[in-house]
């Protein structure tokens, strides 16, 4: 199955190098930035979770780099949670091999892109999806849990997570519920 918790490493995948474009004061495009980002460490559920970038608003702002600015205090304060409220959040979950997900739910609208293996998506009504490279899912503040069925290879997700409005389900309040990682990964306290 894999390293056990107190062997677990994080992934051994590549380390993406983000380059965030700009303008010159002559109004032509520039690599404003080129850094690597740093991943984050469960090892209680054998993942990695590695922030790209995120965005505080849809209109997003770019004049004078503000998006830039914003995103380098967030990270610099360490508070990025799950979800950003009213905004946009990109990264990596990476997912050791045979690791089992845990049930949870976000406020927010994800699209999860398979890059790497296969992942398993487990619904709270018990049924299982297995995506492959290349699929897609588009998962509407569902209770879900992702699972990488394969022994011996790692699996990479490429998540896009938007802020949703507040969702009701046959007139009740549906709200987050991180499961049994509350308290591990930081909610959008939605």
């Amino acid at each position: 199955m894999g390293s056990t918790d107190t062997e677990f490493r994080g992934s051994p995948l590549h380390l993406p190098t983000v380059h965030i474009t700009s303008h010159n004061d002559d109004g032509k495009a520039i690599i404003k930035s080129s850094a690597q980002p740093k991943a984050k460490l469960y090892a209680e559920h054998r993942f990695t979770s590695t922030d790209i970038y995120t965005l505080s608003a849809i209109p997003t702002d770019l004049n004078d780099d503000i998006d830039i600015k914003e995103y380098q205090d967030l990270v610099a304060e360490g508070t990025l949670g799950i979800v950003r409220a009213n905004g946009t959040v990109i990264r990596f979950a990476d997912f050791a091999p045979g690791s089992k997900g845990f049930i949870h739910r976000t406020q927010s609208l994800d699209f999860g892109v398979v890059l790497e293996g296969r992942i398993v998506l487990e619904l709270d009504d018990g049924s299982m999806t297995e995506m492959v490279r290349g699929d897609v899912a588009v998962q509407r503040a569902t209770m879900h849990a992702w699972h990488n069925p394969n022994e011996t290879e790692w699996a990479r997700l490429l998540f896009v997570l938007q802020d949703c409005k507040p969702l009701t389900v046959n007139g009740k309040p549906v709200k987050e519920d991180l499961g049994v990682a509350h308290g591990m990964v930081r909610g959008s306290g939605k």
